[in-house]
């Protein structure tokens, strides 16, 4: 089965050795003056890297990436935003069964259907319809391994298709349903939807789990809304 056909089904995919080890190693040293900053950061994770690394603007137009978001979204997908993840010993946290239902956008602009907001690292977030959330694809960059004892994701198979769900909701469904386990090897990707209810552990073995989310869309935003970041940028 193709990746396509596992989101579809899944809600998401691995895709193993996307990335060469040469390719994995030249993000990383392009990363290397963030890298006080991401050991710094509050939950190991360090927003704005579609802006500040040039290395990570270069994978959303990677052969191996494009073939994974283009199938789902389109050849005009693009990217809307990046944050670096970093487990390790001193930043080792766990995230409970949640979705992921929050974008970044340029400025608020209240508008119906849109809301709550917040701001994270200076950039204003809004929980859109889920009508733009059934149009986005989550592409997870491991730069290091990811087995089990290192706080891989964990996802209920199918759960993308409920659509946005409350939080009883996703309590429910995460109680009644087992959960796969993606472990991931350096340079391989795991492919999700954003509506994928999904959890991680805190690493039994804290040695550094880098991963770079990157979240790609297909489509504009309502009423004057822009995305933060949008990269490639087209005409």
């Amino acid at each position: 089965m193709d990746p396509r056909a596992w989101i579809e089904k899944d809600g998401f995919a691995v895709v193993d050795g996307a990335l060469s080890a040469c390719e994995v190693d030249a993000v990383l040293r392009d990363l290397e003056p963030l890298d006080s900053a991401l050991l710094a950061a509050a939950r190991g994770g360090l927003r704005d890297v579609l802006r500040s690394s040039t290395a990570v603007r270069q994978l959303v137009v990677h052969p191996a990436i494009r073939h994974a978001v283009e199938p789902v979204l389109g050849i005009g997908a693009f990217a809307v935003r990046g944050i670096l993840f970093d487990k390790h010993r001193e930043a080792n946290w766990r995230v409970p069964w949640h979705q992921d239902l929050t974008i970044a956008v340029r400025e608020m602009v209240p508008t119906d259907g849109y809301g709550p907001w917040s701001v994270k690292a200076g950039v204003q977030h809004v929980q859109p319809p889920a009508s733009v959330l059934e149009r986005m694809i989550t592409v997870r960059v491991h730069l290091d391994d990811c087995g089990a004892s290192n706080g891989p994701l964990r996802i209920l198979a199918g759960s993308h298709r409920a659509g946005r769900l409350s939080a009883d909701d996703v309590a429910a469904a995460a109680a009644a349903h087992s959960a796969v386990t993606c472990s991931v090897g350096r340079g391989g990707l795991l492919v999700m939807r954003p509506l994928s209810v999904h959890a991680s552990s805190s690493s039994t073995d804290p040695v550094r789990r880098r991963v770079l989310h990157l979240d790609f869309a297909c489509c504009d935003l309502a009423d004057g809304l822009e995305w933060a970041d949008r990269w490639p940028c087209l005409p």
